[in-house]
């Protein structure tokens, strides 16, 4: 049976060189690398070095990236560190963040009275810069602004330098889950003045299991995991040196070939758009995911005229793999919380599905999928 991956939101297939990088590191660097001895010295030197140019491709210092196990930890050790280390009192975000913000935030808010509040949305899930600058010059507590720079669902880019702009003239930390971003498009940190961004490798055709979080300089770092000293103190735990160097691979393969990824698959992304089109005009697109310049050329969320709970299993028992919405939340049967928040009640109880394309999509695989969609809805 032919088989289609169109759920790269989700996971991405891992690159065939990060493997080879990541297996040559297996043979050759299984010290520890806080031992002090020639073979912990070697894998020390290997971490360092990759940190040093994952550091590079942000325009940032090399002691600003703290590794991580992915992305979920990256989110809770910045929004646990801004409440316990730098005295913030507040939290602003939006209802529809991945659920490593959210989560933390509600367990902030009800343990240590730390006060949440979300900006307003319009249909699309675009945030309503307005009500943002209202809610930071309604009070003078210490407050942090969360807010993704892509949406993992639906795709939609904030306009970050204008957010930047506003917590700057509001005197706010920014920080921003950069997961869906990071590997996709260009980040430099010294435009884009974020206090606190996160990423994770198996988005960019990395490994699971292997992340950072970026603090800006000047910041200080409490670990909410407790034990050695590794990691400037930051984060205890023996270092993950193989998937380490694996990230650093990922990234340097997916920022050398980024023009290329984006045109060939921001092509195949509208090639697909136009199919589904073409054979039912009552298909509609959810958030701004059909808009090529406002939404990520990786995603595109699809909603149906009606409503099918089995599409899902059909699409993979026919072989393609896809969602219908985070990953993170598959089998919870709550459905998607993005877009119960932005769809009213009918658009809300309708098929939703999440396509999601990378470097490895080809158009062959698009065009299976628009005649399995054709012949069978």
């Amino acid at each position: 049976m032919k088989t289609v991956y169109l759920d790269n939101a989700a996971t991405t297939q891992i690159d065939d060189q990060v493997i080879d990088v990541m297996h040559t590191s297996m043979k050759n660097n299984y010290g520890n690398p806080s031992s002090i001895h020639q073979f912990g010295r070697k894998a020390k030197s290997a971490v360092e070095t990759a940190r040093k140019n994952i550091a590079k491709h942000f325009n940032v210092t090399a002691n600003e990236i703290i590794f991580t196990a992915g992305g979920t930890e990256a989110d809770n050790l910045i929004l646990h560190n801004a409440v316990f280390n730098l005295g913030v009192k507040r939290i602003i975000t939006t209802k529809i963040e991945h659920h490593a913000v959210l989560h933390t935030c509600y367990h902030l808010e009800k343990t240590h009275n730390i006060l949440v509040e979300y900006v307003n949305l319009n249909e699309f899930g675009t945030i309503d810069t307005v009500h943002l600058e209202q809610l930071l010059s309604a009070s003078k507590d210490k407050t942090l602004v969360s807010l993704m720079l892509v949406n993992n669902e639906i795709g939609n880019i904030l306009d970050i330098d204008e957010v930047t702009e506003i917590c700057k003239k509001n005197n706010a930390l920014l920080h921003s889950d950069t997961v869906q971003a990071i590997g996709h498009y260009n980040i430099d940190l010294q435009k884009t003045p974020l206090d606190f961004m996160v990423a994770s490798a198996h988005k960019f055709h990395g490994p699971k299991g292997v992340g950072f979080a970026f603090f800006r300089k000047g910041f200080g770092i409490l670990p909410m995991l407790h034990g050695g000293e590794q990691e400037m103190g930051a984060r205890s735990s023996t270092e993950n040196v193989h998937a380490i160097l694996g990230m650093e691979k990922a990234l340097e393969l997916a920022v050398s070939n980024l023009e290329k990824d984006q045109k060939e698959i921001g092509e195949l992304k509208e090639y697909f758009i136009s199919e589904l089109k073409g054979f039912s005009k009552d298909i509609e697109f959810n958030g701004l995911s059909s808009d090529i310049e406002k939404s990520s050329y990786t995603i595109l969320n699809v909603r149906f005229p009606f409503t099918n709970d089995m599409l899902l299993f059909s699409l993979d028992m026919a072989g393609i793999a896809i969602s219908g919405g985070s990953a993170c939340q598959s089998g919870s049967n709550k459905g998607s919380h993005v877009l119960r928040e932005i769809l009213n009640d009918t658009d809300a109880d309708k098929t939703s599905v999440r396509f999601s394309f990378s470097k490895y999509t080809t158009k062959q695989e698009i065009d299976f999928v628009v005649n399995y969609l054709k012949e069978n809805i």
